[in-house]
């Protein structure tokens, strides 16, 4: 009984989130109080602290006891990178997707997508570039191969651009004028 009470509450909190924040909380509230360690539930709870209140840190503290409780459950893990992402964790998020990839049924193409945008953040921009070439490979939907071109053409437009040296072309007008 106490299983089908929470995942009553539990769904009442996935269907009013993002709309209804408070009817979101109420169940996610009455969730967590019949199964404190369910993870889709922590889940949910980081996703308000991390983009509704901004507060990463907690985010952070609720995605990893999430993970605790469930590391074959693949949706944490974008959640849990993009709140690392806005949080400046770069390290540690790169050893999260290291290990996000080997987890059966994440979506590789996000999750490579995220290393993009970390190696971005990171100003090494040949890196980020190959992220997104590896997202590609994994999307099945020419909407996100588009958004994929967008990133990569961002990217390129970011990195220096290579200048001609005077002194080669000094030395091709000395052998025009021989």
């Amino acid at each position: 009984m106490d299983t089908n009470l929470h995942n009553i509450y539990l769904f009442k909190a996935l269907d009013a989130y993002p709309y209804e924040l408070e009817e979101t909380i109420e169940a996610l509230n009455y969730a967590l109080s019949y199964e404190p360690t369910n993870a889709k539930a922590l889940c949910l709870l980081a996703k308000i602290h991390s983009e509704q209140l901004g507060d990463y840190e907690i985010a952070k503290s609720l995605y990893a006891e999430a993970l605790a409780n469930n590391m074959e459950m693949a949706s944490i893990y974008p959640d849990y990178l993009y709140a690392l992402l806005a949080n400046e964790d770069y390290e540690e998020a790169l050893k999260l997707i290291d290990f996000a990839l080997k987890v059966k049924g994440t979506d590789k193409g996000v999750i490579y997508t995220i290393q993009g945008q970390i190696y971005e953040a990171l100003f090494t921009y040949k890196k980020a570039l190959k992220s997104f070439k590896m997202s590609k490979k994994y999307a099945f939907n020419n909407g996100y191969i588009s958004f994929l071109k967008a990133e990569k053409d961002r990217i390129k437009d970011k990195m220096p651009k290579k200048k001609k040296s005077k002194n080669k072309n000094k030395k091709n007008k000395k052998k025009k004028k021989k």
